[in-house]
């Protein structure tokens, strides 16, 4: 049994936003990559669509220019052959204030060959930007 394209785009992933190192991630993503991380793209620019793998190679830049990650769970995993989605949970540290940041994400990935074609993460948007400004936000109370 050979290990699941999941585990090696984590190890990618993480090598690149901590230690700035892209080329394990790029021999994982097809040239047309089609990705989407879902959330305030206006306190965040490395959110949002990307397509192409120059495209997401530089969202990845940005976001290992903006935080350095602790430690990742997953809390729970489905694989199938040529996907997988996961429920993580990310320790994090902003690198411009130096406040911890902790993150739930929800992920969602297809392969084809071992190779990322497709990503969408949907992010606990509101509170990563409580944590990011540092304060609550108080909404008004809706009848």
């Amino acid at each position: 049994m050979t290990e699941h394209s999941l585990w090696r785009l984590s190890r990618a992933l993480h090598r690149a936003i901590n230690d700035q190192h892209f080329d394990d991630l790029a021999a994982m993503i097809d040239d047309h990559i089609d990705w989407a991380v879902f959330g305030p793209i206006d306190m965040f620019p490395f959110l949002g669509m990307r397509h192409g793998k120059t495209a997401v190679l530089e969202a990845c830049r940005q976001i290992s220019q903006n935080v350095r990650v602790h430690r990742y769970e997953r809390e729970s995993v489905l694989l199938g052959e040529d996907s997988a989605s996961a429920m993580m949970r990310f320790s994090l540290t902003a690198l411009d204030t130096n406040r911890p940041i902790s993150l739930r994400v929800a992920q969602f990935a297809q392969f084809r060959a071992g190779r990322l074609i497709s990503m969408r993460v949907v992010v606990d948007t509101f509170d990563l930007v409580e944590q990011a400004l540092g304060r609550a936000i108080h909404l008004p109370k809706i009848a």
